[in-house]
């Protein structure tokens, strides 16, 4: 845990910042890739990518860990670092959007609907013409960008000022309602849906290269769109109005941001299923460092979203070893805490911050 000189240090440099983001996605790929039933020492893994990545012979890897690296690990790892960082640059931008710390694609039942989009298409086993494959990350996203506008609708309806009780209530009443959704089905078509829902409790397990490259162009196209929109966010962060008047096309701005937010909730619920918190907490913590610029804000979301996504994944498959629990479990587990601390700073002293 980082010690009071540490965060201090952090808060004042934010090439620091980068530096220990990026030094710690490190260390969680190394350790995400290393531990497991057959422990790996990283020496051995750094055989592997030399020879593998770099051509270098003479190294004489095993080529039962350079199988195991090559074609389990490292695109379980891949995989669960992209989602974590699409998740928490969703949450990010999203809470930037809203001027809302509580604003997730969790909290605010987008998770709940890009699932019911999954469900629908895995159970139908739907695949539409020209793209193929690409379906189920498309119904996904569909899915998703249809509820985020329903709960933002919904939500002006109970209080036209999108007040965050309004918001977080709204994003509830959805969860929940898709939840049921979901159930329903289950309950009605017997044992087939009982892989789907244990997949849907978030799992990057068995996802082999196929998932990644399924997942990239999504998490790259709604990344680079929030990347791009963060003068813009950082601009809006002091109302609309006075946003318009230094230049800023609000409306345009808005829709860029919630269909990046949509696109990469949607596709990683599609690969990995239903995992929440991530946005909620990362951007968070990002913000503890006193680093509310959206441009640096983003980025550093990103990078650590990526490592407590590996981390998690290693827990979660390591915690009960042999067996696997769910990734959205772990994360829930984190995530819940922090989202109550949350709660109790803004309402605390009875002085509700809406």
């Amino acid at each position: 845990m980082l010690n009071i000189f540490t965060l201090t240090f952090l808060r004042n440099n934010r090439f620091a910042a980068y530096a220990f983001s990026l030094l710690f996605l490190s260390a969680s790929v190394l350790m995400g890739i290393s531990i497991g039933s057959l422990e790996i020492p990283i020496p051995s893994i750094m055989k592997v990518f030399l020879e593998e990545w770099f051509c270098i012979q003479g190294l004489n890897p095993d080529p039962t860990e350079a199988n195991i690296i090559m074609k389990i690990r490292l695109p379980r790892v891949v995989l669960a670092a992209l989602v974590g960082a699409g998740l928490a640059a969703a949450g990010a931008g999203f809470q930037g959007l809203l001027k809302n710390p509580l604003a997730d694609p969790y909290t605010l039942g987008i998770s709940s609907g890009a699932a019911v989009g999954a469900v629908v298409t895995l159970f139908f086993g739907i695949q539409l013409p020209v793209i193929g494959s690409f379906t189920l990350p498309f119904l996904s996203v569909a899915a998703a960008v249809i509820v985020i506008f329903l709960v933002l609708f919904f939500a002006r309806l109970v209080h036209p000022s999108l007040t965050l009780s309004a918001l977080i209530l709204t994003g509830i009443i959805f969860s929940s309602f898709l939840g049921a959704l979901i159930s329903l089905m289950i309950a009605l078509t017997g044992d087939d849906l009982k892989p789907i829902v244990h997949w849907l409790l978030g799992s990057v397990s068995m996802r082999g290269w196929g998932y990644v490259a399924l997942f990239l162009p999504f998490f790259a196209a709604g990344a680079a769109a929030l990347l791009i929109s963060g003068r813009e966010l950082n601009v809006m962060t002091y109302g609309e109005e006075k946003a318009r008047l230094l230049g800023v096309n609000v409306k345009r701005s808005k829709y860029i941001v919630l269909l990046a937010g949509a696109i990469l909730t949607g596709s990683a619920v599609a690969v990995s299923g239903t995992i929440g918190f991530v946005g909620l907490v990362i951007p968070h913590f990002i913000r503890l460092l006193s680093i509310t610029d959206h441009r640096h804000l983003l980025p550093l979301s990103m990078l650590n979203g990526a490592s407590f996504l590996v981390l998690s994944d290693l827990l979660s498959r390591t915690i009960i070893e042999p067996s696997e629990l769910p990734i959205g479990i772990i994360t829930a587990l984190i995530g819940a805490p922090v989202f109550g601390f949350i709660l109790i700073r803004r309402y605390r002293g009875g002085r509700v911050h809406d």
